[in-house]
């Protein structure tokens, strides 16, 4: 249930140890931020994200530093920030993390009275432990929420993380929302809404955010350079998904390396370079283990009745994409 940080902080008579947990709480909430986002004319992800983008983002650093979620940023023309107090303050990209999926973005102008909030560590969480996310923006709020399991996550979009977390129920709006423990530390950036957050049956819905864990190695060189080396890897241009241990291709790419080297949608994945894949993880790892974005990677593919191998050129996906003003 969404509810103010005022009607936190109101609960009645609350015990030492409550109102240590409020405190906290009230100010990581106060680090949060709305992002509102227009991406570039011609932007390749406009097609599948929108040219109009809004979510969330907070404070880590101080001199207003914000983390968000990378898509909402991408390809972004004009970035504005939205603090609670309804300011809107333009912002310049900082960096996006196509690896990890994190952006950070940078306001143009100071944001007043907004300490940063400390980064914080999944390694100690267990599911049902209560959780808060945030909501920036002109309609930004807080909601009490859990987390339900912790485990691999792999995107149809070529994403894999070794550790997402799972929290529910769900909040709408998840898209940068931070995630905070108890002690008011940020634990995640919110990615998605998912149907399965258990991961296994019954499927509950839930929110899937990025833990902050995978930050703190790549902090610093993203603010140096605008990205990741782990993110400088090949890429292909298909949506995939994986079923009863089969890898299938959902949508191909206009112009991407698939279509130019003949995958089709529908097309079952066998192999890549002749290794058998199942999993849409083994289907990434053995694209990634090459050792240059722009490699030939051979596709074992099912296309209709025939089994084809088909030779693909990769590329580095950041190459196919307008870099946003900043990066």
């Amino acid at each position: 249930m969404l509810m103010a940080c005022g009607a936190v902080a109101a609960a009645t008579a609350p015990q030492p140890a409550a109102q240590v947990v409020i405190d906290a709480l009230t100010r990581a909430h106060a680090a949060v931020v709305g992002v509102q986002v227009t991406v570039a004319d011609g932007a390749r992800s406009a097609e599948t994200l929108g040219r109009q983008r809004t979510g969330s983002g907070v404070v880590i650093g101080p001199d207003g530093l914000i983390l968000t979620i990378g898509y909402l940023m991408l390809e972004a023309d004009s970035i504005q920030v939205v603090t609670q107090d309804k300011r809107t303050v333009p912002a310049r990209a900082v960096g996006y993390d196509l690896a990890t999926g994190f952006g950070l973005i940078k306001p143009l102008l100071p944001l007043r009275g907004v300490n940063p909030v400390a980064l914080g560590s999944h390694k100690d969480l267990r599911p049902g432990d209560a959780l808060m996310a945030a909501i920036g923006g002109a309609d930004g709020d807080v909601a009490m929420t859990q987390l339900v399991s912790k485990r691999a996550f792999s995107g149809y979009w070529e994403y894999h993380i070794e550790a997402a977390l799972f929290t529910s129920p769900p909040i709408g709006n998840h898209s940068g929302a931070p995630l905070f423990n108890q002690r008011g530390e940020l634990l995640g950036i919110g990615s998605l809404f998912v149907g399965d957050a258990l991961g296994e049956a019954p499927r509950v819905p839930g929110n899937m955010f990025v833990p902050v864990d995978l930050l703190k190695p790549i902090l610093s060189e993203m603010q140096r350079t605008g990205s990741s080396t782990q993110s400088r890897r090949p890429w292909l241009g298909v949506t995939s998904s994986e079923q009863a241990g089969r890898v299938q291709v959902l949508r191909v790419t206009a112009g991407s390396p698939a279509e130019v080297g003949g995958i089709q949608p529908g097309d079952l994945v066998l192999a890549v370079d002749g290794s058998r894949v199942a999993t849409l993880e083994e289907f990434y790892k053995r694209i990634w283990a090459h050792a240059t974005p722009d490699d030939e990677i051979k596709l074992t593919v099912l296309q209709g009745a025939d089994i084809k191998t088909l030779t693909i050129k990769a590329v580095d996906r950041m190459s196919t994409m307008t870099k946003p003003a900043g990066i």
